[in-house]
Parts: C-alpha cells; sequence; structure tokens
C-alpha cells in the first residue's frame, strides 16, 4: 500500500491550505481551543516520595461527568487524579499505587479501568486489569490478563472492552528486531451497567499468522471501537492493521499499513533546518489508531524501528488509503518553531497519540507529535482534512482526551526532567470557544517554497528606520546554519520574513554560539557569540555585513580567557557614534575572577581596540543559577534581562533592569572593576503564565526596542530539545514602571 493518494498539486495544495490555518485568524464566529491551565502532575507525588521522583501522565482518560481527569503514570506506578469542576483551576486529586506499571486506562460509570503490565521481564509478560471506584480511588477487583497490556477501549455505550496485549520485543535482543516471543494477542471482555468486568467473560483473541511483517510475533500497540463494535487494532513493529468483530473476537479484515514516499523533509540531523530532502518507501508503522465513522479510521505514524512517516494516514476498513499527510504537517510545525532538528535523522516530529471527538456541529481529531510536543487541530470534512490550529503542548504529548459537552480538551505530557532541573511532566486542558488563537506568537513564511523554519530564538535587535521590524538570531542549536532572522512584528503572529545565513569565506559559518545581535550605522551586525572552549567554540565578537559574511572576527583578550567559563556573552548593544562608538556586552554568568553575586558588563571600542569592564550585581534567589540573557540600549538607558535557571512553579526570577548609560565608566580589566546601580523596568513572571497559559518557561533571551521605541521581547526554546518547543514573543508594556 505504497505511495500518495493525492496528486502532486493537490499536495501542494494542501500543504499551503494547512500552513496558512495554522497562522491566520478566525473570523469572529469561529470557535478555536486555547489552552486555560496547565497541571504539573508531580503535584499528585504521595506524601512519602521524594518531591523530585520521576512521574509522568501518559494515557488519559475522564470521568463519565467530565469532572475529574485520570492518567496513567509508569514511573511511579500509579493512576493520578485531577479535579477539574473549575477546568481553569485544576486541583490535585492524589494518586493511587497500582502495584506494577499502569500503561493506559479509561472508564465506565463510576469505574477506571486500569491496564497494568506486570512482568517480571519483556521474556517473562504478564498484567491484569484493575477496577478502581473513582470516588473512594480503591481497587475494586483485578482481573488476569496472562500478558503484557498496552492499550485499552471501550465500545460506544460502555459495555465491551478490549486490550491489546502487546508482549513487546526487548530492543537489547538482535537490535530489537522481531521476532521476539512470546507473542502477543487481543483481549475482550464485557463491562457491567456499574461499571465492572467479570473476569470469566475474558477472551483471548490470536494475531498469529496475520501480518506480512514477523507474522508469528504480532506487536498489538493500540485498539479503538467504532459504533458497530467493531474494533481497529494496530500491529506497530508488524506494520498492519487488523479489524475485528469485538462481539465474537473474530477477525475480519487486515491490511498492511503500507510505505509512504515523503518529499520536502529535512533528513540529516546536521545543526541546520533544510526542507529540501526526501525518502523514498517508508513505513507508516502505526501507533494510535481512531475511527472517524463506522468505515474510515485514522493511525499516527510515529513508526518504530523501521519506518515513521511523519504524519497520519486515513484509510477506510479494506485498507483503501482516503487520505495521505505526507509531510504537510511537519512542515506546518517547522513554521511554528517546533521542529525538533535533531531529530531529522530518524523519524522527525514523531506523531504518536490521536483522539477524535464531535464539538457542535464539527467533527474534529488531535494529533500528537511526541518530538515537537504539539496537537494538531484537524477538522474531518469527509474528504481531505483542514488544519485548523497546532497547540503548544507539554514536552512529549502521549495521550489526549477529548469531553465535548464541556468543550474542553486535555492532553498528558509524559516527560518528567525535573531531577535535570527541567520542566516537570504536565497535563494540559485547553477549551473551545469563540475568540482568537493565543498560540503561535510568531511564524515563519516560505522561502523558495519551503518553511524558512526557525529554533532558539535568542536575541532581538531593531531594524533602523523601520517600526515594528526587528532582526533576531539562533543560537548553537543550528550551529551548521548561524541565522540572523527578519521580523515582521507588525503582523499577528508576528512573520519571520526572511532569513540570513551567516558566512565564512561563502560557507555557513561553524563554530558560533550566537546570542546576542545589534546594528551599526553603516547597516552591518555585530554578534556576540557564547564560546564553550570544550567544543572548539571560541568566545568572540564578529562583525558581519548586511549579507551575511564574517569581515571581522574579535577574540577575548588575555585577561578575559583566563578565567573562562562556559557561560559566556548573552547580548550585545551600541552606545555612540563615531570613533566614540563603543560595543556593552552582557557575560551571563559569574567567571572565575568575579565575586560570587556580580558578573560583568564589558565594553569594546572597535576603533581603539580597547576593552573594559563594570560589575553588575544580581538578585539571588534560593535555588537554582541567576545570570544575564540580553542587554540593549535605549534613550539614556541600558536594558538588562535578568533571570534564574528555573521553569514552572520554581521560577522566581525573569525580570528586566535598567542601568544608566551615564553610569557605565568602564575600569581596566585585571584591575578592580566599578558597580553600577540597576533599577526595575519590568517583571516578566506575569507574562510568561499569562501568555498561552502554560508553565513559566526558563529561557527569556531576547529584548529590544523597535525604531518607533516599542519594546518587544522573545523566549528560546532550546530547538525544541527537552524543551516543549514554544516560542513566547510579545510586547513588552513598560508605562507602569519606566
Amino acid at each position: 500500500m505504497g505511495g500518495f493518494s493525492m496528486t502532486l498539486s493537490s499536495r501542494k495544495a494542501a500543504l499551503a491550505a494547512a500552513l496558512f490555518a495554522s497562522v491566520a485568524f478566525p473570523a469572529a464566529a469561529e470557535p478555536v481551543f486555547n489552552r486555560i491551565a496547565s497541571f504539573p502532575v508531580a503535584t499528585n507525588l504521595p506524601a512519602d516520595k521524594d518531591k523530585l521522583s520521576a512521574t509522568s501522565a501518559e494515557i488519559i482518560t475522564a470521568s463519565q461527568d467530565g469532572n475529574t481527569l485520570i492518567y496513567s503514570d509508569s514511573p511511579l506506578g500509579a493512576i493520578g487524579f485531577i479535579d477539574i469542576i473549575d477546568a481553569k483551576a485544576p486541583k490535585a486529586g492524589g494518586a493511587l499505587m497500582m502495584d506494577g506499571e499502569p500503561t493506559s486506562v479509561t472508564t465506565a460509570a463510576g469505574k477506571a479501568l486500569v491496564a497494568v503490565n506486570t512482568g517480571e521481564s519483556k521474556q517473562k509478560p504478564s498484567g491484569r486489569l484493575a477496577i478502581v471506584d473513582i470516588a473512594t480511588k480503591k481497587i475494586d477487583a483485578t482481573c488476569d490478563l496472562g500478558g503484557q497490556p498496552d492499550s485499552i477501549a471501550l465500545n460506544k455505550d460502555r459495555t465491551l472492552g478490549t486490550i491489546a496485549i502487546e508482549n513487546e520485543r526487548d530492543e537489547e535482543v538482535n537490535d530489537g528486531k522481531i521476532p521476539q516471543m512470546p507473542a502477543g494477542d487481543l483481549v475482550v471482555f464485557q463491562v457491567k451497567t456499574d461499571g465492572t468486568v467479570d473476569c470469566s467473560t475474558i477472551k483471548h483473541v490470536a494475531l498469529t499468522g496475520l501480518a506480512g511483517v514477523a507474522p508469528e510475533d504480532p506487536e498489538p500497540e493500540f485498539v479503538a471501537f467504532n459504533s458497530q463494535n467493531e474494533i481497529a487494532l494496530t500491529l506497530q513493529e508488524n506494520n498492519e492493521i487488523i479489524i475485528l468483530d469485538g462481539t465474537t473476537g473474530t477477525v475480519k479484515t487486515h491490511f498492511t499499513a503500507g510505505s509512504v514516499d515523503l518529499s520536502g523533509i529535512d533528513t540529516k540531523r546536521d545543526g541546520a533546518l533544510k526542507f529540501t530532502g526526501e525518502k523514498k518507501g517508508v513505513l507508516r508503522e502505526p501507533d494510535a489508531v481512531k475511527w472517524l465513522d463506522d468505515n474510515r479510521l485514522i493511525v499516527a505514524n510515529e513508526g518504530d524501528y523501521e519506518g515513521g512517516s511523519r504524519g497520519f494516514t486515513i484509510f477506510d476498513k479494506t485498507g483503501k488509503v482516503l487520505f495521505e499527510s505526507g509531510s504537510s504537517f511537519e512542515r506546518a510545525v517547522a513554521a511554528l518553531g517546533h521542529y525538533p532538528e535533531s531529530r531529522s535523522s530518524s523519524k522527525g516530529v514523531e506523531p504518536e497519540g490521536l483522539e477524535a471527538a464531535k464539538f457542535g456541529d464539527d467533527n474534529l481529531f488531535f494529533l500528537l507529535a511526541e518530538r515537537a510536543s504539539v496537537v494538531g487541530v484537524y477538522k474531518d470534512t469527509g474528504a481531505d482534512p483542514e488544519l485548523l490550529q497546532i497547540l503548544p503542548s507539554g514536552i512529549s504529548p502521549e495521550g489526549a482526551i477529548a469531553i465535548p459537552q464541556r468543550n474542553l480538551l486535555a492532553t498528558a505530557n509524559e516527560l518528567d526532567l525535573g531531577k535535570d532541573g527541567g520542566a516537570r511532566s504536565h497535563v494540559m486542558i485547553y477549551e473551545r470557544g469563540e475568540g482568537e488563537k493565543a498560540y503561535p506568537h510568531i511564524v515563519s513564511a516560505e522561502k523558495d517554497g519551503n518553511p524558512i523554519g526557525f529554533a532558539a530564538l535568542s536575541g532581538l535587535a531593531a531594524v533602523p528606520g523601520k517600526p515594528g521590524m526587528l532582526y533576531a538570531v539562533s543560537d548553537s542549536v543550528l550551529g551548521s546554519q548561524p541565522t540572523i532572522y527578519t521580523i515582521d512584528a507588525t503582523k499577528r503572529p508576528a512573520v519571520i520574513t526572511d532569513a540570513l545565513v551567516v558566512k565564512r569565506d561563502g560557507a555557513p559559518a561553524q563554530k558560533l554560539d550566537i546570542e546576542g545581535i545589534a546594528v551599526a550605522a553603516d547597516g552591518s551586525f555585530w554578534l556576540a557569540s557564547e564560546g564553550y572552549t570544550e567544543r572548539l567554540v571560541p568566545h568572540a565578537l564578529y562583525n558581519v555585513t548586511a549579507k551575511g559574511d564574517i569581515k571581522t572576527e574579535i577574540a577575548l583578550p588575555k585577561e578575559l580567557l583566563a578565567n573562562e567559563i562556559r557561560y559566556g556573552f548573552e547580548g550585545v548593544t551600541i552606545i555612540g557614534t563615531g570613533d566614540d562608538t563603543t560595543l556593552w556586552m552582557a557575560v551571563q554568568r559569574e567567571w572565575n575572577d568575579d565575586e560570587k553575586g556580580f558578573v560583568k558588563l564589558l565594553s569594546y571600542n572597535p576603533k581603539k581596540k580597547e576593552w573594559g569592564g563594570v560589575r553588575y550585581p544580581l538578585d539571588k534567589t534560593e535555588s537554582g543559577w541567576v545570570g544575564l540573557s540580553e542587554i540593549t540600549a535605549q534613550g539614556d538607558s541600558v536594558y538588562i534581562i535578568e533571570r534564574d535557571n528555573l521553569v514552572g512553579d520554581a521560577a522566581k526570577l525573569k525580570k528586566l533592569y535598567k542601568v544608566a548609560i551615564s553610569d557605565l565608566k568602564p575600569g581596566k580589566l585585571g584591575g578592580e572593576l566599578p558597580v553600577v546601580k540597576k533599577t526595575e523596568a519590568h517583571d516578566f513572571i506575569g507574562d510568561l503564565k499569562s501568555a498561552t497559559n502554560g508553565y513559566v518557561l526558563d529561557k527569556l533571551e531576547g529584548f529590544a526596542f523597535d525604531a518607533s521605541g516599542k519594546a518587544y521581547a522573545v523566549t528560546d526554546n532550546d530547538g525544541v530539545s527537552d524543551s516543549s518547543g514554544e516560542t513566547l514573543f510579545f510586547p513588552v508594556n513598560l508605562t507602569a514602571t519606566n
């Protein structure tokens, strides 16, 4: 079942429509989804657990009244509860330990039905179905499943259930290739009206001998019912889809998920965004499956060890391809800055999860991209689906549940980086209503027929003489494509209209980590690069022509380099004119010769080739480190971003300070440097909380005034590596504090 079902021209039209839909404003009456709450699941950790214990939200469901969310938490070995009676203010409902690894959860009446893996090894799989009373949060009963369960689903009237018994392969054996016994199968069972399960009704359905790939070792992954009690089942590693009669447990038909020819994708992990590559015959290897109606089903083509076609496919239940998304979704994601370049040589954005539901008159489905940390919202038209918007999610969305009676959608985002000082696993809650899309804040246009794409915006500067126009730079995430972006902030969302690659000897410059940008009087750029000597990245200043060519490279003097650490320049600005033109750079953290709590602001006069510096006093926080992220001159002051390195509820310091230019009287390096005074100009915490109702992001790294004096700020999304990928770009109102 290889190839596309669409012509080249229709694919291009579909892509254009998808990209437009992801950035265009809806009409006044068009309902949209916006995030209304972000719940860190570590809040549900039991009192006897360390607060940094790994915890996760993976598969998520809701009680029948829509007032309680329930999610599986594999690392903790529990299911968690969230009270969403007030969906904008979710409350912790606690966790119930399951004496095993919960893999999936659903609800019937007042019960939660939980699939639990209890196997001692992959070679000796076992599992059980636990029936949990939602009100008391106690296990009423359990049923043996005879193998390691994965996905669970119930039919429309919640009288019939099914569980995929995966008996998953061991990636350490035979390079992870199948067959690896024992084989998986499918379980079907009956559900009583009170939500309980009679264990004696459990039947096992053999699935061997069906797939074209390793037929003796089926690897069931995901299950879904249609209204005719037919079950759609994906065998991910086998690249097979099976349709079964849920009432009798018999196989009705099966077909290969096939392959896709992809074009317009980034295929190399090389520190550059280039959506010009192609791959032929990529196996779909689908993960999640949902029915769109009784005849059509949709699969998310995450892939496994042999494939992953980066999108989704709509089949009819005979196996005919009705729609293939190809690279359109991934390219739309790239236009929002959420493309994970580090996954280019693998499976790209990895669509993994799916949800489908009817909201009002609209049949919608939701595609979760694990590596891009976004949710694509599509309208099912009966023909080619329409991409309505792309929602920001937490890191690695795994599962979603629609609650259409309350106009709500919730996602479970599995990655927990708490022990590394990063974001915790979160459940995100969205509401559908009339209004404007709160996200994205910034998107990129196309250039030469491909999305410009962007990542890790780490510095801002005004385009001289053009109000509403700004420059931004990318940091080392795009180390093979150091880029100066042009931003049109008069549009909403703002649009990256052009990208200028910084070049050395005609080729993209290497060994740069650009963290700051300033525009000289002659139209050239000054770039500040944060060094990392262990990786041969020098601490340096670069003067770059308007065409992007490096014409001057200025290394730091030995007095500075003798005390260097990794955390160097985080911004550059220009003060003065003519021979008195001076560059001022903010150094992020204390170097080895700095007193604790003080960092340097460094000066450099290009004409006189003179270095100097002052000391800047940092605020104190109870945890994490504090440093500088930007410096920009405006009027009689320089404005400096000072922040901690913490995220979410732990984040306390994200502020803008100003220092009088008259106070910048640099001392000689190697001697005692004068200390400057700072005045608070703005606290960004409120902006970061309210922007999209997500958790507070750590890397607020860009700030500048445009040619009219309007202020803007931007966050660095770390290239979607251990990050949600969100880029917040917003105007800053300094009137109240300035």
